[in-house]
């Protein structure tokens, strides 16, 4: 219920009349380059608003056959002059648009009749050409779309109806029964919901001619994840899924092999028998190939020969041999010295030159380049972790021809991003760019000469820019939000302060665009924060003036709930002490991770006179086995990654109690407004809703709203549901954190 916001004998400040609506947030456009053709001269430039994504229909979460595409303009503009043609009037759910190799034609993947297919528009005549299958297929929903290299065929996954029939029916049973019988392990293997979600792995990969019609089988129906098709065709590869039961070591872990076809050679052989710790790269022929396993990097290459090892063995491949390898410590040795060493020295694949001539390789004092005869060349080097000041290099991208690196280097102590490009030839680093703005999605070319990215200020939402490939001179394609150009936007501040461990921490100020300060002040919380990207909730709370903290905490395993206690309460008293914020109208909140950390900070502090958990768990122990349709990743989360316990909940019972907000529900003296998805197979609404009936039976100020329909998070159902939810987030912390004024008589 959305309680009125004034009372019989009070009223709340006025917001003022330029302040941000929730339905301005639904106009928020974002436009982005899908494609840009080998020669430079055409992009494929994507564009919708936030408001086309809504119609989620979040109860087939979970159903394989189920796609969530927003509506998009698709646009062929010039790289030159900047002109834009439509490829098709109005907005269509489409992806993968992707130009062929000559830059001709444009293909994309697009759903009509609730399926996916291809077309192919003909840039010239504007005339589309749609894909025909044969009948009882289509084309798989996540498939991939690519052109093979002759810009002939194109290349992408395919399903069958008997496929969609089959899912559809598991998940109505699963959802609906109407008797619903979940088997033992012994039985079934897998978890049930993981079983289905395992069946998207379920496709085969065909080549389509646009100009015939024609569909030949690449590779037959298979569990089939990432695949590999040489230009010419002629090798073929991909990763099978040969996994045999739920992996709880892994979240929605899976057990891989690399298979390969040769020419006209049907055998499927076996490149490597198991991708468990190891990571492989492909060049562009498919044929040379970069793997890392036990930190050194090897190389090899898939020979037409191939003998022996057919489906039951390993391929024959006399070419593979180990470049680089960490230091050679004896295992016996456990020295912290030995440790370290063995650790400094561990190499990581970061990326393969596209031609396959050498790859780039990480270890800890740096990234390099590293050639097929394994010579080194540093190219950048990485700061160590005492080192929070000097950038930290990433690779961006490679150029065709394999001469240039781009890397981003970006500032950890400030708001200071750039782009460098590494010359392979001089050795030298030459940067392009550097100042705050963000500089993201970078495509160059393969002819080396155009360059498309992003490029977006501090806290506004980023365009799709063109330029040259030094960056000298960006244009922008198209200006997605003019309406955001001024008003009111907050002005952010990069913040820095100490935990309550004396660890330093940062933090994101989003300044109120209204109204005086000290301000009340709403802290969003989650992990860490650093960068000041586009926040449109932080926005819309600025603009009716609050001030927003988004702060950074410090983990520890086994005490997650510890974290939030000590950095937000302490990013607090910082921004008290800037001036900022008023210590005594302080409000927090959260969604998901977020909302959860919500709950467990009000039952260690008082300091917050209103809080928000959206979409947050507040009962760990019912939670460790909810969540049906996500399978092991309730238990993996808690075990093994972001909840941080650090153990089962048989090995460490209590460390689960301790971190159930719920059961500390009569500490809690904060009002608290819980938000829910009905749903929501993330968090479902049902682990939210048992703290509104605990402070409830103990008599403390909580509210619930439930979108029947909606989903984890900001319910994009509908605009009355979006709205409604944005107007009961700002209402309730303008009852509880904005001051009154007496009406007179």
């Amino acid at each position: 219920m959305l309680l009125p916001l004034i009372a019989a004998s009070v009223v709340f400040l006025q917001s003022p009349a330029d302040s941000l609506r929730a339905t301005d947030l639904l106009d928020v456009t974002t436009a982005s380059v899908a494609d840009l053709s080998d020669d430079g001269r055409w992009i494929a430039l994507t564009s919708s608003r936030r408001r086309d994504a809504l119609g989620v229909v979040a109860a087939r979460d979970g159903d394989p056959s189920y796609l969530r595409l927003s509506p998009v303009e698709l646009h062929a503009v010039d790289a030159r002059t900047l002109e834009r043609r439509p490829v098709f009037v109005g907005k269509r759910p489409v992806r993968a648009a992707t130009w062929s190799p000559d830059g001709t034609r444009l293909a994309y993947l697009e759903v009509a009749d609730d399926r996916s297919r291809v077309v192919v528009w003909e840039r010239a005549t504007g005339k589309s050409t749609v894909s025909r299958l044969a009948a009882g297929t289509y084309v798989a929903e996540n498939s991939e779309l690519r052109w093979n290299g002759a810009g002939t065929q194109l290349l992408f996954a395919l399903r069958t109806e008997a496929w969609r029939r089959a899912v559809q029916e598991r998940f109505a049973t699963l959802v609906r029964g109407p008797i619903t019988h979940l088997g033992a392990p012994e039985q079934e293997p897998f978890l049930p919901w993981e079983a289905l979600r395992r069946e998207s792995a379920r496709r085969a990969i065909v080549s389509w001619a646009p100009a015939t019609q024609r569909i030949e089988t690449l590779i037959p129906e298979a569990m089939i994840g990432a695949w590999s098709v040489s230009p010419d065709g002629s090798v073929r590869v991909w990763n099978d899924d040969i996994t045999k039961k739920t992996d709880y070591e892994t979240i929605m872990g899976r057990t891989e092999r690399v298979l390969v076809r040769v020419g006209s050679d049907t055998t499927r052989r076996v490149l490597f028998p198991s991708l468990r710790n190891l990571s492989v790269q492909w060049a562009e022929d498919a044929r040379r190939y970069f793997f890392t396993r036990d930190g050194a990097v090897w190389m090899g290459r898939v020979a037409d020969g191939l003998a022996g090892g057919g489906v039951g063995g390993v391929a024959a491949d006399t070419a593979r041999r180990r470049l680089v390898a960490p230091d050679s410590v004896p295992a016996s040795d456990t020295t912290a010295a030995a440790r370290d060493r063995r650790a400094r020295t561990r190499w990581s694949l970061v990326r393969t030159a596209p031609r396959g001539d050498a790859v780039i390789a990480s270890r800890r004092d740096g990234l390099y380049l590293v050639d097929t005869l394994g010579a080194l060349t540093r190219i950048a080097a990485l700061p160590d972790s005492t080192d929070q000041v000097s950038p930290r290099a990433s690779v961006i991208q490679w150029s065709h021809d394999g001469r240039y690196v781009y890397l981003a280097l970006n500032a950890r102590d400030r708001w200071e991003r750039g782009v460098a490009r590494w010359d392979r030839v001089t050795g030298r680093t030459e940067l392009l760019a550097r100042d705050a703005q963000f500089r993201t999605a970078v495509q160059l070319s393969r002819n080396g000469e155009t360059v498309t990215l992003s490029i977006g200020a501090s806290n506004r939402p980023a365009d799709p820019y063109v330029s040259d490939p030094v960056l000298s001179a960006p244009r922008r394609i198209t200006e997605s939000n003019p309406q955001l150009a001024t008003g009111a936007l907050a002005r952010t501040e990069l913040i820095r302060y100490l935990d309550a461990d004396g660890i330093p921490q940062w933090g994101v100020l989003y300044h109120p665009t209204s109204g005086s300060k000290p301000a009340p002040t709403i802290f969003l919380v989650y992990e860490t924060f650093f960068d000041d990207t586009f926040d449109a909730t932080a926005n819309l709370l600025a603009s009716r003036g609050y001030a927003v903290v988004k702060p950074s905490v410090g983990f520890e395993t086994g005490y997650p709930g510890e974290a939030w206690l000590k950095g937000v309460t302490a990013a607090a008293n910082h921004v008290i002490a800037m001036g900022v914020a008023d210590s005594a109208r302080l409000g927090v909140h959260g969604t998901s991770y977020g909302g959860y950390a919500t709950n467990l900070l009000i039952t260690q502090t008082k300091r917050f006179k209103a809080a928000v958990n959206i979409s947050g768990k507040v009962d760990f122990i019912s939670f460790y086995t909810d969540s049906p349709r996500l399978g092991d990743r309730n238990t993996h989360a808690a075990e093994r990654s972001q909840d941080r316990i650090g153990a089962t909940m048989w090995e460490a019972p209590m460390k689960y109690i301790e971190h159930s907000a719920v059961l500390y529900a009569d500490r809690i003296t904060t009002p608290l407004l819980l938000m829910t998805g009905g749903e929501d197979h993330n968090v479902p609404a049902i682990n939210t809703r048992e703290m509104y009936y605990a402070l409830r039976r103990l008599g403390k100020p909580v509210e619930w709203v439930n979108y029947a329909e909606g989903g984890h998070g900001i319910p994009m159902t509908n605009e009355r549901e979006f709205t409604h939810f944005h107007e009961t987030l700002v209402g309730w912390y303008d009852r509880h954190l904005k001051p009154k004024v007496a009406v007179l008589p």
